[in-house]
């Protein structure tokens, strides 16, 4: 089985107040269906009112960052079979939150 990010940046979610508990509501659906199927790994969002920091390999800490990184928003990782299957799951994350989800794959790593 292969490991699938599945994710969308905050501007990408433009939502009134009376969609976001709605929205809150169908994304935590799709999300349980994905724990009941065991294919849920890992999922949240990222806290951007924590800035992030650069370690380098010597273990400098700086908040210089690599040119064109930001990452803001929230993520779902799930273990599927296959593509098709993980683009399944990504729609039905799309239609929850209201908004396009970007699909990326892990490479396969033995140690992890």
């Amino acid at each position: 089985m292969t490991k699938y990010l599945i994710s969308f940046p905050s501007e990408a979610m433009v939502l009134t107040d009376e969609e976001f508990p709605i929205v809150v509501e169908e994304s935590h659906a799709v999300i349980e269906e994905a724990k009941v199927a065991g294919v849920y790994v890992f999922g949240g969002g990222i806290a951007e009112d924590v800035a992030p920091v650069l370690v380098s390999a010597d273990g400098t800490v700086s908040t210089e960052l690599y040119p064109g990184t930001e990452f803001t928003g929230g993520f779902t990782i799930l273990e599927l079979p296959d593509r098709k299957t993980a683009e399944e799951w990504a729609r039905k994350i799309a239609v929850a939150c209201r908004c396009s989800q970007e699909l990326r794959e892990f490479m396969f790593d033995p140690q992890s």
